[in-house]
């Protein structure tokens, strides 16, 4: 793992909330693996931090509840990094501990800060939540 951050590498791509969460749950979880290596994967390439997409996604299927914890905490880095305020720490994924609700809670959180990081950084208005 990188020890210097920088926000100057390439974008990643918004995503749309309600369509991830309706293609998870159509592929019976499958496009989460997706969603878990180019999130992790972007936010590396982006700030150069974080695991990564490879590392990311074998550790979210050895030992999922790690990466509860890791993409929030890495999110809110790349935000720090950027001169931002954090929008949520790594503490967010104790939302996942909260039955069915908390996922789309957690998901929704997550996913909504790196629309409107991206968005800025491009120079497009994203909405909080699509």
């Amino acid at each position: 793992m990188s020890t210097q951050a920088s926000t100057t590498g390439p974008l990643g791509q918004p995503r749309g909330i309600a369509f991830a969460i309706v293609i998870s749950i159509i592929t019976l979880g499958i496009y989460s693996l997706y969603w878990v290596f180019k999130t992790q994967e972007e936010v590396k390439e982006h700030s150069g931090i974080g695991v990564g997409g490879v590392l990311g996604l074998v550790i979210y299927i050895v030992v999922s509840p790690i990466t509860w914890f890791l993409i929030p905490s890495d999110v809110g880095k790349m935000f720090r990094a950027d001169g931002r305020e954090a929008p949520f720490t790594g503490w967010t994924g104790l939302w996942l501990l909260l039955p069915l609700i908390g996922a789309f809670v957690w998901f929704i959180k997550v996913q909504g800060a790196l629309n409107r990081y991206w968005g800025s950084k491009a120079g497009a208005a994203v909405p909080a939540v699509v």
